[in-house]
């Protein structure tokens, strides 16, 4: 068995309008600081016991799909951290 650590980034898909990330660009923008785009989101840590890597994507893609991000809002991407043999 293995320990499969993975990030789960989710962020709102193209089109759609992100009030907070707008306000805070705003205000960044009267501060003076050189900001052209803020975009908020949200980014997940994961850590699934499973035999092998493939295994344990499938489950983090169900979880991200089924619970973490809303389909029709939010896309999401997952990068595996790290990678632990358990005893």
């Amino acid at each position: 068995m293995k320990s499969f650590k993975f990030e789960v980034l989710i962020s709102l898909k193209k089109g759609i309008l992100d009030p907070q990330g707008s306000a805070t660009e705003k205000v960044l923008k009267r501060l003076n600081y050189p900001v052209n785009s803020v975009r908020f989101g949200k980014n997940i840590e994961l850590t699934v016991n499973e035999e092998t890597e493939e295994k344990a994507l499938k489950i983090v893609n169900e979880i991200a799909d089924k619970l973490l991000s809303n389909p029709v809002l939010e896309k999401y991407e997952i990068k595996l951290l790290s990678t632990e043999v358990l005893a």
